[in-house]
């Protein structure tokens, strides 16, 4: 016999949650509903004598899905035969707005489902100054009411205690208009064993998945037997639904009198000021990312530092040769670039959770909701693209916070066009080698560059969402339809569950992608197909007599990667971006830098026979650096390498393409997908490719 499934329903910011959270004790894995990426939160938990499964279900404000998420809802409520459709359900509301959680509870148990209603932030009654008739509310709803305060984990225990509880037959509340009852009558004949209202749904959904094709069939011919339209029903049970809630309820929940101003709404006359909500915003904006980059740096930096040394240590230890290479050059160092990026996703979701829990992220979309639909995006889409500046990795796993299944994609795929921290070593390099140190109008000409780069990161990510929200199909329309939350103190559970499944999804997830690619560049750049590479030393010294043994180092190092399978690939797009302005060198920078755009700075080096360790912020190692690109001479051309046109043309190519490896691996993470992956980086490459083309070509 399978253990009873508990789901857990509700509207957004209701504190479901947290208060699934405080029933299954952090008893829970968080992973993707089947053959789908959304987000499936289920936990157990041991009561009554027995074992209980319990599933967060995504939060919605009604069973008529405009978005993946909530069809997974209307699936799991409909349909007997899905693997979560739950024994009980527990509607979970807030004191704020206990009738849009009353539609969703109708809704549940006109579909047959057995549920209680639970009222959670029970303390905020008396701050908002309402009054609660229970005893009235449980007749209303014939079924158990029950109070918690999931923050403190107050009436936890009497949710689980009441988990084998089946309140009785429902008498429907919804009363369907004269006008639809012959075609309704028409559909019962046609699904005898459903609820009236299960068949009335099949009528008013514009699409039910689980229906065989034959049923789909039977349902489009009575549609158009009755000149029948999905969301004219839909609109019409919102109707009837909503006028008899609102007057049934006011005699149960109530605002008691002589209540001043609350302090929501106090302080939301500031935060959604027309003028002022904004400046906040981008203020709390500005303070967040710099926190990500002030707080994560020393933590990076002590990651790089002992891993450098483990690495080190662990050289030491094993005998020379490919296999010790391969561990510590290629496994280690591959591990250490995935860890690197802990920090920064742990502090942004961290900042991002708090928004959350404090009930500000819903008053962000509000505000930005109106300047991003325009380009196909969501309000919520503003935290991904902004974060996309510190680093595209965690901007795209913020994408998550995107309930409509079209928009979150279409913010993942235009994410990586805003000009991250990676591209900022080759903007320097780059600006510094063909850009003059003049001004202009009283400004440094290399700081306006680099300011015009940024600006063409937000308008390509903003075009591109534009023509993509054109082109991605959805079953679902998106409409802005929320209520603000009451502000409240975090739920420090939540904010620390929140962190650990977003950092180790990355981990474990596009971890083991970014792992292996690491490893294959490793292998690309470590060897050579003949003895030109396991030869070099004695080619190096043959052809340069009486070097340092420094020297002789640096120009092996060069001259082995020159003869690498990575050279030899380096070499062998050279046709490909000959047209660019570019040589076989600037090849092997591309190719590299595949593993992290800033790997460009490394690999230039290790051409030029500097050794692959220079920083750039050493202003010596910078002008060693910058002279010896000045007087590389490109052999195609006859001219220097590093001149204005071959020189935008790398730069808009760094703009726009996809070159890195861990954001591909977390795009195949977040969308489950190498379609869309695939699509995005040939998407962004192609882009690259033709304005560093064009730019090239006008230039020259």
């Amino acid at each position: 016999m399978r253990d009873p499934i508990i789901a857990l329903l509700g509207n957004p910011n209701v504190g479901k949650t947290s208060l699934f959270n405080r029933i299954t004790k952090l008893h829970q894995h968080v992973g993707n509903y089947p053959g789908i990426t959304v987000e499936k939160r289920e936990g157990s938990v041991k009561a009554n004598g027995r074992n209980y499964r319990i599933i967060d279900l995504p939060g919605t404000y009604t069973l008529y899905p405009t978005s993946l998420d909530e069809e997974i809802v209307y699936n799991a409520l409909a349909d007997k035969h899905n693997p979560v459709h739950p024994d009980l359900v527990i509607v979970v509301s807030e004191p704020n707005n206990i009738k849009r959680s009353v539609v969703l509870y109708q809704q549940a148990r006109e579909l047959g489902v057995p549920a209680l209603f639970v009222i959670n932030m029970i303390d905020e009654v008396n701050e908002k100054g309402l009054e609660i008739d229970y005893a009235k509310l449980e007749g209303y709803l014939q079924t158990r009411v029950l109070t918690t305060d999931a923050r403190n984990g107050r009436g936890i225990q009497k949710v689980i205690e009441a988990f084998d509880e089946r309140p009785g037959h429902f008498l429907g509340k919804f009363k369907v208009d004269e006008k639809y009852t012959e075609a309704l009558e028409e559909a019962k004949r046609a699904f005898p064993l459903n609820t009236e209202y299960q068949t009335w749904q099949f009528l008013a959904q514009n699409h039910v998945s689980f229906l065989r094709d034959e049923d789909r069939q039977k349902i489009r011919a009575i549609r158009e037997k009755y000149s029948l339209r999905p969301n004219e029903l839909q609109q019409a049970e919102a109707i009837e639904r909503n006028t008899n809630i609102e007057k049934d309820i006011k005699e149960i929940v109530f605002l008691a009198e002589n209540r001043h101003l609350t302090k929501t709404n106090r302080i939301d006359r500031l935060l959604l000021h027309p003028f002022w909500g904004y400046a906040i915003f981008f203020a709390i904006l500005f303070v967040t990312f710099q926190l990500v980059f002030t707080l994560s740096a020393p933590i990076m930096d002590w990651i790089d530092e002992h891993f450098s040394a483990l690495i080190d240590y662990t050289a030491s230890i094993l005998p020379e040769g490919p296999i010790s290479n391969l561990i510590t050059q290629g496994i280690m160092a591959g591990i250490g670039g995935i860890i690197i990026f802990v920090p920064q996703i742990a502090i942004l979701f961290l900042l991002i959770s708090l928004m959350e829990e404090t009930g500000y992220m819903s008053r962000v979309v509000f505000l930005m909701d109106r300047w991003l639909r325009p380009y196909g995006l969501n309000g919520k889409s503003v935290i991904p693209l902004m974060s996309g500046v510190g680093c595209a990795v965690p901007a795209i796993m913020a994408a998550r916070n995107i309930e409509n299944t079209k928009e979150r994609l279409v913010t993942m795929l235009v994410t990586p066009f805003m000009t991250c921290a990676a591209r900022l070593p080759i903007y320097i390099v780059l600006i510094a080698l063909v850009i003059p140190d003049d001004t202009f109008l009283g400004f440094g000409l290399q700081g306006i560059v680099l300011n015009v780069l940024y600006i063409l990161g937000v308008l390509a990510a903003l075009l591109s969402a534009w023509v993509l929200s054109k082109i991605v199909k959805s079953q679902h329309k998106s409409f802005l339809i929320f209520e603000l939350p009451s502000y409240k103190t975090p739920d420090w559970r939540n904010v620390g569950t929140n962190v650990w499944d977003k950092t180790s999804g990355f981990l474990f997830g596009a971890g083991k992608i970014i792992l292996a690619m690491a490893v294959i560049l490793w292998v690309l750049g470590s060897f050579g197909p003949n003895d030109k590479f396991s030869n070099a030393d004695q080619y190096v010294m043959e052809a340069n007599p009486g070097l340092s043994e420094e020297e002789l180092e640096e120009e092996v190092a060069s001259f082995q990667l020159e003869h690498s399978f990575l050279g030899y690939i380096g070499m062998g797009i050279e046709p490909l971006v000959k047209p660019l302005g570019y040589d076989w060198k600037m090849g092997i920078g591309l190719v590299s830098s595949f593993a992290a755009r800033e790997v460009f700075v490394a690999t230039m080096a290790t051409v030029y026979s500097l050794g692959e360790d220079v920083d750039i912020e050493d202003e010596d190692q910078k002008t060693t650096l910058l002279g010896k690109m000045k007087s590389e001479i490109n052999r195609n051309t006859g001219q220097p390498a590093y001149n204005l046109a071959s020189g935008i043309s790398l730069l808009l190519f760094y703009a726009f393409a996809m070159q890195c490896m861990s954001t591909i691996a977390i795009m195949k993470r977040e969308t489950g997908s190498w379609k869309w992956t695939l699509i995005q980086t040939g998407m962004m490459t192609g882009m690259a490719y033709v304005v560093a083309f064009i730019a090239y070509q006008l230039i020259k």
